[in-house]
């Protein structure tokens, strides 16, 4: 079964549904342009797309006829005319007033269904991944351990955060990512408090933690975890603080499966690092689905209420934070399914010292 069909299974608010974003035009087609329209009907997908894709488009897309866009309004009115849509959707998280005005101006006929159906939908279809969506998320993540094995020869007093935050990209980059899955993270010492804090020109210093949060990109899928590790020897307290969250993390893992809430697995990380008297100190949720964006559904935070469902990927990453001293993150992230999950994070969790 095509992406299509089992999106139309989902969706029947509709006769036809236009796809405009470059993320989910890729999930559809299979092909990266940062152009073009899908316009889809239950029986039928076409992709129109300009002469600067043309060629590639028409060798790599996949479930969908691709047609040469040269007046884009009257080649999908005739689209609609063919298929005898009289109601279209349009993706409400991604489509602009000013996009949305257009297409409203243009075919007057047309009555657009401008709610969050479509993109709920397609929210909804992107969660459950197949084998081979789980094949190239394994494929970016294994991209990233290795930079980071490499990279742990780098990291010692004198080096600044800027310039390990260079090297990792470098190296993700030499053994095969095609992107960044965001703007790594590399903090030492005080700044490790700060959760997405900005690697700076700050040097590392002796009896310091460095913290690093990264992620590869392959064939359009995120990887992302984050290691918190320590130059030279740590004090007692950084080494309870370490252990606090690498126990929380472990016993969410444990717990991770299809059908549990999403605010019910946050709550086992949560309770484990209140109980020590830190709750204060972990300010954000303990995970967010991961694929073709680094943050999509599920979730599992506080306010997520809904379960969590076979085939997702959602990351486990509690955290302490302590203003002005230190912070620590450990993040992995998993494969939910009926009787547990699958750890996508093979890199080891003790506290290493460098």
């Amino acid at each position: 079964m095509t992406r299509f069909e089992k999106l139309f299974e989902k969706f029947d608010a509709a006769d036809c549904v236009l796809i405009t974003s470059d993320i989910n035009r890729r999930y559809f087609t299979g092909m990266k342009s940062s152009a073009g329209v899908v316009v889809a009907f239950p029986e039928k997908a076409y992709l129109l797309i300009d002469f600067r894709y043309i060629e590639k488009a028409r060798a790599t897309v996949k479930d969908a006829e691709v047609i040469e866009m040269k007046k884009l309004y009257p080649q999908i009115n005739e689209l609609f005319s063919r298929h005898g849509a009289k109601t279209v959707a349009i993706e409400s998280e991604t489509m602009t007033v000013k996009e949305l005005n257009a297409y409203e101006h243009f075919f007057k006929d047309i009555t657009f269904v401008t709610n969050d159906a479509l993109s709920n939908a397609i929210s909804d279809l992107r969660m459950v991944k197949d084998a081979e969506e789980i094949e190239c998320i394994r494929k970016a993540q294994r991209i990233a351990e290795k930079a980071l094995d490499e990279l742990m020869g780098f990291i010692k007093v004198g080096v600044t955060e800027r310039e390990i935050a260079l090297e990792l990209n470098r190296l993700m980059f030499a053994y095969g990512a095609e992107d960044l899955s965001f703007d790594t993270i590399v903090l030492s010492g005080a700044n490790t408090s700060m959760p997405h804090g900005v690697p700076s020109d700050k040097k590392v210093e002796s009896g310091e933690f460095v913290l690093m949060d990264f992620g590869a990109v392959y064939n359009g899928y995120h990887s992302d975890m984050t290691r918190t590790v320590c130059v030279g020897e740590p004090t007692d307290e950084m080494r309870k603080v370490y252990d606090i969250v690498l126990t929380a993390q472990n016993r969410a893992i444990e717990a991770a499966k299809a059908g549990i809430l999403g605010c019910d697995l946050d709550k086992i990380s949560r309770d484990i690092i209140e109980q020590n008297g830190y709750g204060s100190c972990f300010g954000h949720s303990l995970g967010h689905g991961v694929g073709m964006e680094i943050h999509e559904k599920p979730n599992a935070s506080p306010n997520y209420k809904l379960p969590l469902g076979a085939g997702a990927v959602v990351t486990v990453e509690p955290g302490i934070y302590i203003a002005g001293k230190f912070g620590v993150r450990i993040e992995d992230f998993v494969i939910l399914t009926e009787n547990g999950c699958e750890n996508l994070t093979k890199t080891a969790k003790n506290l290493i010292s460098l």
